[in-house]
């Protein structure tokens, strides 16, 4: 049996998505600057897209840009508002540490010139605590980020109360909401949210388009120059076919979210259960405020590299974290952030699933898991140390 259980690191594109920028791609292609009518049945196309990725999030149309993908737009709306805080003498920024790395990346670079970050705890639940955003905000703050979602451990952020602080100091309020949207309520208005990202591939439309909200008033700095695409904010002809593409997958996402929830989260609860049952294995993160799909575990004893390599050969798709690390050969930041031992974050791994799964999947999983975990600590010296009492479990 084949079971796809990587849906965080990519999602399958839907038929409806697919359907929908099949004709951007073969009859309507115009550019959709161009003048004539044959492009501007293009033009028409993308502001129907913005106007309905607008209308989900609560946001106006003209506050909504489209990007290549989440990293991109992380990237434009924590420049632009350290930019912004540089023109008024604020240079320090705010985030946590198990921020995706198109975040942490970012921060480091404006570090570089001259920026102070202070990078918030979350603590062995994965959470974020409002008292420390609060000790942390100075006089010189420009900008807090705070994802919405965690990409490794699934652990949802009190977005609400983040930006109710943020305002009453005056502080804009980024959130990265790559993992969040398609699968949970969000309401930027509602929330609070100055600014948002969120990347197409995560809710099954395709790779390379995402989308940065900006509330009205936030003035953007360019990254990308060349030409007066998205308002003069983002150079390059637009990606009409998969802003098509992401507006109808968002949309159908949405439309279903809620019986999609309650499947995916029957089937992650029977993966939690079934699998906490193999010794010395832990949950990571908060179950309380979780996404639906993302299961994230340790077990002690093994590394993670060859429990997925293992899995692989029977037919199961996982990680150990974030794709996009994925080649690196140190364990997850995320992992240590939240206080796990580096022999515990070795030896993770992350499931994340979708509706798309069955609970027949589930099944072959919770068989296969436990077969390999064991396979591997019969021939792993350091489980033959810990179990002869040579070395204590830390699990």
């Amino acid at each position: 049996m084949f079971v796809y259980a990587d849906n965080a690191a990519t999602t399958a594109v839907s038929k409806v998505a697919i359907d929908a920028m099949m004709p951007y791609l073969t009859t309507t292609y115009g550019n959709p600057s161009s003048l004539y009518s044959f492009a501007q049945n293009a033009k028409e196309a993308l502001d129907e897209a913005r106007q309905t990725v607008a209308d989900i999030i609560g946001a106006e149309a003209r506050e909504i840009y489209f990007t290549s993908g989440g990293s991109e737009a992380d990237n434009q709306a924590i420049v632009s508002m350290a930019k912004l805080g540089a023109l008024k003498g604020k240079k320090h920024l705010i985030s946590t540490k198990f921020e995706h790395h198109a975040v942490l990346h970012t921060l480091k670079a404006l570090e570089k010139q001259g920026y102070e970050v202070t990078l918030l705890d979350v603590h062995e639940d994965g959470v974020v605590r409002i008292e420390d955003l609060e000790a942390a905000i100075r006089p010189d703050t420009a900008l807090v980020t705070v994802m919405f979602a965690n990409n490794e451990i699934g652990t949802m952020q009190p977005i609400k109360e983040i930006s109710e602080v943020c305002h009453a100091h005056g502080i804009p309020f980024h959130t990265d909401a790559v993992q969040a949207m398609g699968h949970v309520p969000v309401n930027v208005k509602e929330m609070g949210i100055d600014l948002l990202s969120m990347s197409g591939h995560k809710f099954h439309a395709p790779k390379g388009v995402g989308v940065l909200y900006a509330k009205r008033g936030l003035p953007l700095f360019n990254i990308i120059e060349g030409g007066q695409q998205e308002r003069g904010k983002r150079a390059g002809t637009e990606n009409i076919p998969g802003i098509v593409a992401l507006a109808a997958a968002l949309k159908e996402s949405v439309d279903n979210m809620e019986a999609n929830a309650a499947k995916i989260i029957t089937m992650r609860d029977k993966l939690f259960a079934e699998l906490s049952k193999i010794p010395h294995s832990k949950i990571n993160g908060s179950l309380e405020h979780h996404v639906p799909g993302t299961v994230n575990m340790c077990f002690e004893g093994i590394e993670g590299e060859s429990l997925l390599l293992l899995l692989d050969a029977k037919g199961v798709c996982a990680s150990s974290g974030s794709a996009c690390t994925s080649g690196s050969l140190d364990p997850s930041h995320v992992l240590l952030s939240i206080g796990l031992p580096h022999e515990v974050a070795h030896g993770s791994l992350r499931l994340s699933i979708g509706e798309y799964n069955t609970m027949e999947e589930i099944d072959h999983i919770i068989k296969v898991v436990p077969e390999v975990v064991a396979y591997l600590r019969s021939i792993s010296p350091v489980w033959e140390d810990l179990e002869n009492g040579k070395r204590q479990h830390l699990i």
